[in-house]
């Protein structure tokens, strides 16, 4: 019997304000991480571990990448993201979790240095680059009001 098909589950938490008619997302710039350093990225994502699920990792991520409490009601599912490298590993098979989140407790800071350079709200219109690639996709589907649809695919 062949090895079954594998895929890494992640929950990224894209954080949302208005501010004066302008529509912002808060992007860290990743350094340390040897992953896509250098690029902007939501600021808090991460595995979904063993017996937990992707709302519930959402918020331990947000609590641990930036010192705010999240209930899991103030989460809205945006899009589930199935992606790959195309080289058949099982750590470049995704489904990333994407969930807006516009009400929080606490005030964002970096609390891995580590492993960002920089924490900044962005105009959604007017994005710094390079952004990840793949969290760019979804960005790009929210511009001007938009919902993106519930299930992407990127790399296939």
């Amino acid at each position: 019997m062949s090895e079954r098909f594998r895929v890494v589950p992640a929950a990224y938490i894209v954080f949302r304000r208005d501010d004066r008619g302008e529509d912002q997302i808060l992007l860290q710039l990743r350094q340390g991480t040897g992953y896509m350093d250098g690029h902007w990225a939501v600021a808090a994502a991460g595995h979904v571990e063993a017996d937990e699920s992707a709302v519930a990792a959402a918020c331990r991520e947000a609590a641990e990448e930036l010192g705010v409490t999240i209930k899991p009601n103030d989460l809205t599912p945006l899009t589930a993201i199935h992606r790959t490298g195309g080289n058949h590993q099982s750590i470049d098979e995704r489904v990333d979790f994407f969930f807006e989140c516009r009400s929080w407790t606490g005030e964002p800071r970096l609390l891995e240095p580590e492993k960002a350079a920089d924490l900044r709200w962005c105009p959604l219109d007017a994005l710094p680059g390079p952004v990840v690639p793949h969290e760019r996709f979804v960005f790009d589907h929210l511009r001007g009001g938009a919902v993106p649809p519930p299930i992407l695919t990127y790399g296939f």
